[in-house]
């Protein structure tokens, strides 16, 4: 059996070009992997998770994690379920678990204990919860509201980039916690009734809209407490004007920034001094040691009906990663955009081990 893989060809150096025969990407077909090592699992990937950080790994400039070699698989965490296990983790895995995994983009990829995470699905749970809600997503959210953001009752929390798989979790922490007033800010008019009619923000706005600026103005009259922030660009501007003393700044991403050789910073940048703000970068990575614990609290959430989801999958199997990768810049998605690789019900011939 073959194993698709999409390598990357060439760093792009501002969009990200998304033909498979002249653009950034290219397809390889080779063996699917049959002899197991003792020491690996073997998993089936059947959902790619696309998120915008991904831009960021495809530049060779520094970062918080190596850039993609050329001619190596493109990175990216999968849901993926074992299809065999070396004797060495029979105790750890079984076939059929379902596994967060570190595969990159193809369909079959070989791994140790430190790259597959068994994933529990709670009750009301669905397995591409491992990608979203559960997954690095809904911990991006949770760590980046909860331990930087801190919302307390009374505050007002806006949140950029609010229907995109981070942002609309993050707003909805800020109500589970007591946030007086929670405002999203999305690209187009469905967005916005998406969140405030199934997610329960108190205002969303189209930042889209010529008077978008002023609609942020009249849904903050006593200024913004927490910022959380997937845009960056004027966005992050226009809030960083709006700034209450002593409000903190999330900064989660810069989704506006990514496709450009020039990004922008904010020009009111004075306000963090007068008003005293914090502004604190984060990776999620840098809460590792308590993933388990905030998956018990949002997997509680999601059981309780506090917590919603939203998943926008694209069928087309792997193929069609890099012109979704393109479409998730373009804010095409609502919710968690992922590819489907494989439909779940697939089986698998047994491997050798």
């Amino acid at each position: 059996m073959s194993n698709k893989q999409i390598i990357l060809h060439e760093r792009p150096t501002d969009a990200i070009d998304p033909s498979l025969t002249s653009g950034t990407f290219r397809l390889r077909t080779v063996p699917r992997p049959d002899n197991v090592p003792a020491d690996k699992v073997l998993v089936r990937v059947h959902y790619l998770s696309l998120d915008p950080a991904m831009r960021q790994w495809l530049s060779a400039s520094r970062s918080y994690i190596a850039p993609v070699k050329i001619g190596a698989v493109m990175r990216g965490v999968s849901m993926s379920r074992v299809v065999a296990v070396g004797k060495d983790l029979a105790s750890k895995f079984q076939v059929g678990d379902w596994v967060s995994a570190y595969t990159g983009w193809q369909e079959y990829a070989v791994l140790g204990k430190d790259d597959v995470e068994k994933i529990a699905i709670p009750v009301g749970g669905r397995p591409t919860d491992v990608l979203s809600v559960l997954g690095l997503t809904g911990l991006t959210a949770y760590f980046g509201m909860i331990e930087i953001g801190q919302p307390r009752p009374g505050d007002t929390v806006v949140v950029s980039g609010a229907a995109g798989a981070t942002g609309m979790v993050a707003g909805q922490i800020a109500k589970i916690k007591g946030a007086k007033r929670v405002i999203g800010l999305a690209g187009t008019q469905d967005k916005c009734d998406f969140l405030v009619k199934e997610l329960g923000f108190d205002v969303a706005i189209n930042y889209k809209s010529p008077n978008w600026r002023k609609q942020l103005k009249a849904a903050t009259p006593d200024y913004i407490n927490v910022y959380f922030d997937n845009v960056g660009g004027e966005i992050l501007d226009a809030c960083l004007a709006r700034a209450a003393p002593f409000s903190r700044f999330v900064m989660c991403g810069a989704i506006s920034q990514y496709n450009t050789s020039k990004p922008k910073g904010p020009a009111s940048y004075m306000n963090v001094i007068s008003q005293r703000v914090t502004m604190k970068g984060f990776i999620v990575f840098d809460f590792a040691e308590k993933y388990a614990a905030a998956r018990e609290e949002l997997s509680s959430w999601l059981a309780q009906g506090k917590l919603a989801r939203k998943d926008h999958i694209l069928t087309g199997g792997l193929e069609s990663a890099p012109k979704a990768l393109v479409d998730l810049y373009a804010g095409a998605n609502t919710g968690k955009m992922m590819v489907e690789v494989a439909p779940v019900n697939e089986t698998e011939p047994r491997a050798k081990l």
